[in-house]
């Protein structure tokens, strides 16, 4: 399994950050699977999918290049190198344009394990990735990403809480369940792969960067700089763009308190609610107190996070209502819908 070594300081100086390159090769390799992980990503899929399958047909040489460059355990390493906190994608991407033709070639072989194809044998590969990168960018990711960049960042808030309420180590077992693990004494599980362990030297930059798609990676850049790409907290994936609220229950308690308490299934700060609605912060207070005083959701204090959740009445009402069933209306909003390292393991 590949496991990091990480010092104490080294974590406790570790950032969650935005990027929105790395939401765009998270989009990159939805695109390339064909293949949702809820309704959100299906939209998002069937009204790009065909121009991306489009693009590829178009262009045999990227079309071959992809799959080469993800690999099944590997990312090429040109074609997604680690973003720095604070990077815009143009400046991420020259990144990829700017790699040499040899070491493309060099890190195809390793992630495909083996010689390249004769149709890859050739100088553009870091041109053609990253006009492949700019399209998935402009045409499927930048026009959703004020939405994504608030849910990315509700995502946030609710990890940080996390770190409040129950330490680092919480939040890294939360980040892939079942993949990445802090086992004690310095050791951090990054994925399932058979890797050598890796010693994350002390004053490195070590950045959680979080994707709407259900993907993730680890990257790194010489011993500088790390990054654990994640996939952010499933309520606000699957639900921010298109979340149904009851048509009864919007009727009964009014739309917007209505998709609040669906929303609250999972614990959510005013902040975060914010975030994913998209309503003002005066609004989503006046709901959460119209909701409190109905007995329909709670508060907890996580460390200096106040968290809102459905109570077993609202639970209730929500089951009595429908939710789930066919008789919902969706709340307006966009569909929505890594990297391996430097060093790229999947």
């Amino acid at each position: 399994m590949g496991l990091w070594q990480i010092d104490t300081d080294t974590l406790a100086r570790s950032r969650f950050v935005l990027s929105p390159f790395a939401e765009t090769f998270a989009s990159l390799k939805l695109l390339h699977s064909g293949t949702g992980a809820h309704p959100g990503d299906d939209a998002w899929l069937r009204a790009h999918l065909p121009g991306y399958r489009a693009r590829l047909a178009a262009d045999p040489v990227t079309a071959r290049l992809v799959p080469a460059a993800l690999g099944r355990s590997w990312i090429a390493d040109f074609f997604c190198p680690t973003s720095c906190a604070g990077e815009s994608f143009e400046e991420t991407v020259t990144r990829v344009r700017a790699a040499g033709a040899g070491e493309a070639r060099a890190n195809l072989r390793v992630s495909l394990r083996g010689p390249l194809p004769a149709v890859l044998e050739r100088d553009d590969l870091p041109e053609r990735a990253a006009a492949l990168l700019t399209y998935v960018w402009e045409e499927t990711v930048r026009p959703y990403w004020q939405r994504r960049r608030r849910i990315l960042e509700a995502d946030m808030v609710a990890r940080t809480a996390r770190v409040n309420q129950g330490g680092w180590a919480a939040v890294l077992d939360s980040l892939q369940p079942g993949t990445t693990q802090w086992l004690g004494d310095s050791r951090f599980r990054v994925n399932l792969n058979a890797y050598p362990p890796r010693e994350v030297a002390a004053g490195a930059e070590l950045l959680f960067m979080p994707v709407t798609a259900r993907t993730g990676w680890v990257s790194w850049e010489g011993r500088e700089r790390y990054a654990v790409v994640y996939p952010c907290l499933g309520t606000l994936a699957e639900d921010s763009d298109r979340r149904p609220v009851p048509a009864g229950l919007g009727a009964l308690i009014g739309t917007a308190r209505a998709g609040l308490l669906a929303l609250l299934d999972t614990p959510l700060s005013t902040t975060q609610l914010v975030a994913v609605t998209g309503q003002a912060l005066g609004s989503v207070g006046g709901h959460l107190r119209v909701l409190l005083d109905a007995g329909l959701v709670e508060r907890r204090r996580a460390g200096r996070s106040v968290l809102y959740v459905r109570t077993a009445a609202g639970e209730v009402l929500m089951e009595a209502s429908g939710a789930g069933a066919g008789d919902q209306e969706p709340e307006r909003g966009d569909p929505l819908a890594g990297r391996r390292p430097r060093g790229r393991p999947a």
